[in-house]
């Protein structure tokens, strides 16, 4: 009701231009027609297809004013005030005949109150027309809101069914938090879709819902999204990094106002030692959707407007939170290069602000191969909360590994020597070991024989680490890092 109420004040505030860009089409258009029942004037809608007729009463629609200079010549002709509503009049702004229509029906707005509405998706105004309009943004629905909406969809539904819709009400809090950076025409129908599928809204409808809301609002593609991560809570090792995490649980989910909400962590560490593992393990920990924003990617995909970019991906964040978000190889799209026309200090400056500025809950995990090409401005205490180093695994953590990657490929840990194979793959890093049993696994096949101790470690002494390959490199990043870094482990 506000905001109807908000559009009536703009309409009657004697402006002569009034832009709405919004995907709501049916959703302004019956807002409209509410209005044009209320207001003293008639209420006009024109498309291309259909020309003009009358909004909130249907008299048929005028087809001598389809094309869009006849129907401005004749608004401009008309001797009567009203408002006209002009959908998707955006490609037709290129014509300087129209802009110049335009503007002289502007010019008489004080003598004869006749209104134009342009709604659309994207609506660039020419600069002549600019500063004769006033803007209406649509606001997305909030939980209240989305609440209401579950209502109305719920008593819809059982009105057609003549049964209860079974509801949770955690699930229902949930829901109508993540339905939050949706439009209300997307979260009606998601919510709609989750009571049909069975009558019930429940949490084994929140995971579906997600990815529909993360497909709706992401479709670039920048960003990579991973709703059920709950999984990855179950890492070998790095027990200092999930006792900081468990202490910040509360804090991030909301029911800790006494304390600052956690806002980040950097992850340096060995290639292969679990840096993008660690960034999933903490969207685990605190059990909501994990993002991924790759920067080479970013770059790439979008050679030239890599800034506005940036800034939809991190408004794609904010619509999904609660979430982590993982900036990968964070140092690619930040460290200054030698031509890139300041893209990377630009990209700098609209990361630092919105850093500095966001109220939503995202946590941000960003990982780093080459610490030392940040800028120090970005990984100060203050934009991040700490710098977590992911070491070599140990010896425990080694065995510990070993047992997770044979359940995954259906192999019982019982029947090897796991303390042997932690023993012989000192200077292994967890994708290392991974791959071993991969590798063994083929040659236990080839052999056709079943995998045993025997082939893990003939796999084992084949392979040359990376420690060992790039012994000098990562002798000098550890030493880099002690003293430094917080040890994840």
């Amino acid at each position: 009701m506000k905001e109807l109420h908000d559009l009536e004040l703009i309409l009657t505030s004697h402006t002569p231009i009034i832009v709405i860009e919004s995907l709501e089409e049916v959703r302004v258009s019956q807002m409209l027609a509410r209005l044009g029942l209320r207001l003293n004037h008639p209420m006009f809608q024109w498309t291309v297809t259909e020309g003009l007729r009358r909004l909130e009463a249907d008299f048929g629609a005028q087809q001598f004013t389809a094309e869009p200079r006849e129907v401005l010549k004749h608004i401009k002709a008309v001797s009567q005030a009203g408002y006209y509503l002009l959908l998707d009049f955006h490609p037709f702004l290129d014509d300087p005949i129209h802009v110049r229509l335009i503007k002289e029906i502007a010019q008489e707005h004080a003598r004869l109150a006749k209104t134009l509405i342009f709604l659309s998706h994207d609506l660039p105004l020419p600069a002549e027309i600019r500063h004769l309009t006033a803007r209406f943004n649509l606001r997305l629905p909030d939980r209240a809101g989305i609440k209401m909406l579950i209502k109305e969809e719920a008593r819809r539904w059982q009105s057609e069914n003549r049964r209860q819709v079974q509801t949770d009400a955690r699930a229902v809090d949930r829901l109508a938090a993540n339905l939050t950076g949706v439009t209300t025409t997307d979260a009606r129908r998601l919510i709609r879709s989750a009571i049909e599928n069975d009558g019930a809204i429940n949490q084994d409808d929140l995971p579906g819902l997600m990815k529909t809301k993360y497909e709706l609002i992401n479709q670039d593609g920048v960003i990579a999204f991973e709703y059920d991560t709950a999984s990855f809570a179950e890492v070998a090792g790095l027990t200092r990094l999930k006792e900081w995490l468990s202490h910040r649980h509360k804090s991030f989910a909301g029911n800790s106002t006494s304390l600052d909400q956690p806002r980040g962590i950097m992850l340096l560490g060995v290639q292969g030692a679990g840096k993008s593992l660690a960034a999933k393990a903490v969207a685990g920990t605190f059990g909501v959707p994990l993002l991924r924003l790759d920067f080479g990617v970013l770059y790439n995909k979008y050679i030239g407007e890599t800034e506005n970019n940036l800034r939809s991906a991190l408004e794609v964040a904010e619509s999904m939170a609660p979430c982590v978000l993982w900036m990968d190889e964070i140092e690619k799209g930040v460290s200054p290069g030698q031509a890139d026309d300041g893209v990377s200090l630009r990209i700098l400056g609209t990361l630092l602000t919105w850093m500095a500025e966001k109220r939503h809950q995202v946590f941000i995990v960003a990982t780093a191969n080459d610490i030392q090409r940040l800028p120090p401005e970005l990984i100060r205490k203050g934009r991040l909360d700490e710098i977590f180093f992911i070491d070599l695994p140990q010896e425990a953590v080694r065995r510990e590994i070993f047992d997770i990657h044979l359940r995954r490929r259906n192999q019982a840990p019982s029947g090897f020597d796991l303390e042997l194979l932690a023993g012989a793959s000192e200077g292994f890093t967890g994708a290392e070991i991974e791959q071993a049993i991969v590798s063994a696994l083929y040659a236990a096949q080839a052999q056709e024989s079943r995998l045993d101790t025997r082939h893990l470690l003939q796999e084992l002494e084949r392979t040359r680490p990376l420690s060992v390959v790039m012994a000098e490199k990562m002798t000098q990043l550890r030493a880099w890092a002690a003293g430094r870094t917080v040890a994840a482990d």
